[in-house]
């Protein structure tokens, strides 16, 4: 059924009791972060945010040195990404990279647009020239693989190329982005703020018309917030200082794992996968004693969990249960 296919899946909340360790989102585990949290409670929510965000536009546009009209804020890359596929100057196929995030299938499903979903860099280059939009995201979600062939990719594709960098701020080792392509932030994980819904894109022309696709005030004023401090030196400064710690966790979680006898696949950002056999299974079993993973299976992935480094004691207990289960 067409509900079923657009029901969305996500790590996080699931309904149950909250947790005592949760290695289900990607969202930085050392958050959230101080100086970010300081402009969220100067924001006033007594006022309307401009419904035009034209301060906000502006200093997006600056901090990566392109026109103002080139950037347009959203209610998180969710939403941006719905507003993508529902925009008639990009109307037509949509090209993915499988496995990958399940938001872009979602919205193309959800308007009935042709999606084309391939499995190898071959066929989706192959394609991208007959593409209207694509979609990758870097690095990828669930696997953390950092695509080769970006550049290539940007020049032969056929309408948008958008990479989601919902994780690029998470990487131990940034590197030059293709400038033609399309470009989706959301600095809400990297902060370790995710309950804080903001995101904005970045494109090679005038994004006037895509914005007037949204409803008036998309962004809350601590959506402003947010967005706003994550362009604070301060916030950066921060956030490196959290990334290595965040990466030695990550280190460690794959060493711990790897003594179970277990395959691991890391990242080069903040998560890994790890292979268990029957995933669903073993995800519920962890659940139980308090401990919420990702189940890959929606990903296509059914014998791998996706988890997010975590402190060492959250990273003790799920090693703890995992040996019993």
């Amino acid at each position: 059924m067409l509900g079923d296919v657009l029901t969305p899946i996500h790590g996080g909340p699931d309904g149950g009791p909250e947790p005592l360790h949760d290695f289900s989102t990607n969202v930085n585990a050392l958050g959230p972060n101080p100086v970010i949290l300081e402009y969220l409670r100067r924001a006033d929510p007594s006022r309307y945010p401009d419904p035009l965000y034209r301060r906000l536009h502006r200093l997006l546009a600056e901090s990566h040195g392109v026109p103002e009209t080139h950037v347009a804020v959203g209610t998180g890359t969710s939403e941006l990404i719905h507003r993508l596929v529902r925009w008639n100057f990009l109307r037509g196929p949509i090209l993915l990279l499988q496995p990958t995030f399940s938001e872009y299938a979602r919205a193309a499903r959800a308007l009935d647009l042709p999606l084309w979903e391939t499995e190898s860099p071959e066929e989706f280059l192959r394609l991208l020239p007959r593409s209207s939009l694509a979609f990758l995201c870097v690095p990828n979600n669930p696997t953390g693989e950092v695509y080769p062939f970006l550049e290539e990719a940007t020049t032969r594709a056929g309408g948008a190329l958008v990479l989601d960098l919902a994780y690029y701020p998470l990487l131990e080792t940034p590197f030059p982005l293709p400038q033609n392509a399309w470009r989706l932030y959301s600095p809400n994980k990297a902060h370790g703020l995710t309950g804080v819904r903001a995101g904005y894109l970045v494109a090679p022309l005038d994004l006037t018309p895509f914005r007037n696709l949204a409803p008036s005030w998309p962004v809350s004023v601590y959506g402003e917030a947010l967005l706003e401090g994550h362009l604070d030196p301060e916030a950066q400064a921060w956030l490196d200082r959290a990334k290595a710690e965040l990466h030695r966790l990550r280190r460690l979680l794959a060493q711990r794992l790897r003594e179970l006898g277990l395959e691991v696949r890391e990242s080069p950002t903040n998560f890994l996968l790890v292979r268990v056999g029957q995933a669903t299974e073993v995800a519920r079993r962890l659940r139980e004693k308090g401990i919420r993973v990702r189940d890959a299976t929606s990903f296509g992935l059914p014998e791998w969990l996706r988890l997010s480094a975590q402190r060492e004691e959250a990273i003790q207990a799920l090693v703890s249960v995992l040996s019993q289960v």
